[in-house]
């Protein structure tokens, strides 16, 4: 995962004046790990990821955006093209680009072969998954459903849920989800 995530939980962490034990105490996550994620010593799951992004109240796809002027629009061009370069397993593109106070947040998404979000989660919100390219098992409530290309399915996301590559071959999905109110 991109290294500026860890920058990004502190300085949000700072601007919401919480401690790292207050973010330990909200997530179950142990103060030292929190640490190292912050000051780069340490990388994060996406799992350990949403459980801070629930409790700085945001959605984890912030963690992927960039920090720039906010806009009315924007137009995200070619936005497969840099997605299998990235040594990552697990690769998120943010599509939402930089509109101020966005309802939902749009992202692209590629499983490597094999791969899975870790353990199932719930969080606030709804989340739309769309395939397009490969088949994408999706779990909700220890229930598995296949979505094959051009499939889509919408769900609650308080339901516990994850997303699974049971193939050997790569999955691409848009996951759109709601932002926490």
């Amino acid at each position: 995962m991109d290294d500026s995530i860890g920058i990004k939980i502190k300085k949000l962490r700072k601007e919401r004046k919480l401690t790292l034990k207050q973010v330990s105490d909200k997530t179950n996550l142990s103060i030292s790990f929190l640490s190292q994620v912050e000051r780069l010593k340490s990388s994060i799951t996406l799992e350990s990821l949403k459980k801070v992004s629930e409790a700085l109240d945001v959605n984890p796809s912030f963690f992927f955006s960039n920090p720039v002027k906010k806009t009315k629009s924007t137009i995200v061009r070619n936005a497969l093209s840099d997605l299998n370069n990235r040594p990552n397993s697990f690769i998120y593109k943010d599509l939402g680009g930089n509109l101020e106070n966005p309802l939902f947040s749009p992202l692209l998404v590629m499983l490597k072969p094999g791969d899975n979000r870790g353990s199932s989660y719930s969080h606030k919100g709804q989340e739309f998954l769309y395939v397009l390219e490969g088949t994408l098992t999706v779990l909700i409530d220890e229930e598995e459903h296949d979505l094959h290309p051009f499939d889509c399915i919408y769900l609650d996301s308080t339901t516990p849920h994850n997303w699974i590559n049971h193939t050997d071959s790569d999955v691409k999905f848009l996951c759109i989800s709601s932002l926490p109110i």
